[in-house]
């Protein structure tokens, strides 16, 4: 089972892995800016830069991974990418899964939201091992986390689903304690990682 975990682990931080892993989440942060067009169209100034959200997580890992292709680490950009991919990436899961509760279907774009997003949170947790982010940058980014839930459901800058938004402040709610759950796996990461550069 260790030799099992080494491989897998062997081939996650494989350089050739790395860069496909990269070109697929560029991909999918551009396509995330683009679907977001629409909204950001109507957007005031001065929330331009919290509206993308998953999109701005998925830029936030490619430029981690873009560090581990050359041997380095950007910590803050690594706990930004660990905390905004893993809330981002439930959160639409949920979001898209709720409307399918309430209407019954969500067509293809919508299970490909969910998948895409699924695996979001996964490759976050995935590369917990490679993260060497410290308590200051945990601290940075979730007060970053935490502005960006102010400015989305204080400022009504969230994403729009117009289905669920009779259901915005139990969404507000759901989304500040998905927030805390993160900020908590970050930590976690961080205690793992520092206990082994102990060792």
């Amino acid at each position: 089972m260790k030799s099992l975990f080494m491989q897998s682990w062997l081939l996650l931080t494989h350089r050739s892995f790395l860069m496909l892993l990269l070109i697929i989440n560029v991909l999918g942060t551009i396509y995330g800016y683009i679907w977001y067009g629409s909204q950001l169209s109507r957007t005031e100034p001065q929330f331009l830069l919290f509206v993308p959200d998953s999109p701005t997580a998925s830029l936030f890992f490619s430029i981690a991974i873009i560090a581990w292709i050359f041997g380095k680490n950007f910590k803050l950009i690594e706990a930004l990418a660990l905390i905004t991919l893993v809330k981002y990436g439930i959160w639409a899961v949920v979001m898209n899964l709720l409307t399918l509760a309430e209407i019954g279907s969500i067509g293809a774009a919508g299970w490909m939201l969910v998948f895409s997003h699924g695996l979001m949170a996964v490759q976050g947790i995935l590369y917990m091992g490679k993260y060497r982010f410290k308590i200051i940058h945990i601290a940075i980014a979730a007060i970053w986390t935490l502005h960006n839930d102010v400015i989305d459901y204080v400022f009504g800058q969230m994403p729009t689903y117009s289905v669920l938004s009779q259901y915005a402040n139990q969404i507000g709610y759901f989304t500040f304690w998905l927030s805390i759950l993160c900020i908590v796996i970050a930590y976690i990461a961080y205690t793992i990682n520092n206990d082994k550069s102990r060792i």
